[in-house]
């Protein structure tokens, strides 16, 4: 394969990217209307749901590496990423079936089961789709559009998920059957789109040496392109799971009701799919990590406005998650592009492709920064003091908005610290390549 390959196609493009609406669009109900409806309507309450919750999360870090590994190194006749796909579906399929349709009286196992079958069949299918993105072309510019069209699909099938549950409520619907609606969306369109997918899109051939585990760590360890943007990616991960683990929590406590947290959401993630264009066009002129770093940037200085807004300025507020959504492209496509490049570090260096490994890792770092999102954000609202809907003292407030504002600046100023002189460019990109002997 030449470094310089042709652009894909758009009909490639698209149906390599298009399983990524229906999957965005069930993660919401998955996040947002899942967790109450099994705490209040099926009865099993908050600190249950909440455990249990938390259990099946765990499980899911930890099969990661599992199914990294296992993609990587077990090839068939299909590929080593397609059977994955085939696979994943049905898991992704069958638990938010029982989890979306569930009936009155069920346990706290039944919410286990089904919720670690769910996150399986999401690593299943997401990882290995993640390290087939990276696969699919050598070209440096062309993985940025590779992930920028994925990242469409899922900005899309995200709006959808906040659109269609939040527009049945606003109508009177019931959470059950709004969640039965979604599960309905999902069966049509996850199958579509993976078969889709399996007949346009073929797997590139790829090196597949034999790497030794002593072998393969070490050169992990020493790749430094990926320490950093692994770093990176970790810290721009802390700073944003900061304002989305607090989003509705700021709603509701300064801003207005839950009916304006759907069309700030809608705001937020339409300004993305408007604006992924356009920072998609400026890599090509700057590099990927340079332009990463300029989205993190504005972002900066959106969010340092965030303590200055005052109770009931709705408007204040719909004007930062315009302008903060309009970079959720770039955190969204350009890392994991960029993570395509240091694979061909180590592939040029092992011989073999270990991309599910790397997005394995990837995966991990990304479930942890939502971890410690979390994990840094409730203690201190508590210890401040700190009520929802409720009366707050100014202390109360400002730490909240501290915590939405001005804590993920600082951590996003820590990762532009450490992408801004990123020692992988295009033309480093482009000799690794050439090094990389692919099977005839």
């Amino acid at each position: 394969m030449n470094p310089t390959a042709e652009p894909l196609s758009r009909r490639m493009l698209a149906a390599f990217g298009a399983i990524g609406l229906p999957m965005a669009a069930l993660a919401i109900p998955l996040l947002i209307y899942l967790p109450p409806y099994f705490s209040d309507e099926l009865g099993l309450g908050l600190s249950v749901v909440g455990t249990v919750l938390l259990i099946s999360r765990l499980f899911d870090v930890l099969s990661d590496p599992v199914v990294g590994l296992m993609s990587d190194r077990i090839p068939t006749r299909w590929g080593r990423r397609r059977p994955w796909v085939m696979l994943g579906v049905p898991l992704i399929l069958l638990g938010t079936g029982f989890l979306f349709l569930a009936p009155v009286g069920v346990s706290w196992g039944y919410l286990l089961l089904w919720s670690i079958v769910v996150a399986l069949g999401w690593t299943v299918l997401s990882l290995p789709h993640n390290a087939w993105a990276a696969e699919l072309s050598p070209d440096y510019h062309e993985r940025a559009r590779i992930y920028g069209v994925s990242q469409a699909f899922a900005i899309v099938g995200t709006i959808l998920g906040v659109l269609i549950p939040g527009a049945m409520q606003a109508a009177g619907a019931s959470r059950a059957t709004a969640l039965a609606v979604m599960f309905g969306f999902a069966l049509l369109t996850l199958p579509a789109s993976a078969i889709w997918l399996l007949r346009e899109v073929p797997e590139r051939a790829q090196p597949d040496a034999e790497v030794p585990w002593n072998k393969g760590l070490r050169l992990l360890a020493d790749n430094r392109p990926f320490r950093r943007l692994l770093g990176a990616y970790l810290l721009n991960g802390i700073a944003n799971g900061l304002p989305a683990s607090l989003f509705l929590l700021f709603v509701q406590t300064l801003i207005g009701n839950d009916q304006d947290a759907g069309i700030l959401l809608l705001a937020y993630f339409g300004a993305g799919f408007l604006g992924l264009p356009l920072w998609l066009g400026l890599a090509r002129r700057l590099g990927k990590h340079r332009t990463w770093c300029l989205a993190m940037l504005f972002t900066c200085a959106v969010f340092a406005t965030v303590p200055f807004i005052q109770a009931g300025q709705f408007w204040f507020f719909f004007a930062v998650c315009v302008f903060t959504g309009l970079t959720v492209g770039a955190d969204l496509a350009l890392p994991s592009a960029m993570q395509a490049d240091v694979i061909d570090l180590d592939t040029a260096q092992s011989g073999n492709s270990r991309a599910g490994l790397f997005f394995a890792l990837w995966g991990m770092a990304t479930k942890a920064a939502l971890a410690l999102a979390v994990g840094i954000a409730y203690p201190l609202l508590d210890w401040a003091g700190l009520e929802a809907r409720g009366d707050n003292t100014p202390f109360a407030l400002t730490t909240l908005a501290l915590l939405y504002g001005g804590l993920p600046v600082l951590i996003k100023l820590a990762a532009v610290g450490l992408m801004w002189r990123f020692p992988l460019t295009e033309t480093d990109q482009r000799a690794l390549r050439q090094q990389i002997a692919l099977p005839t």
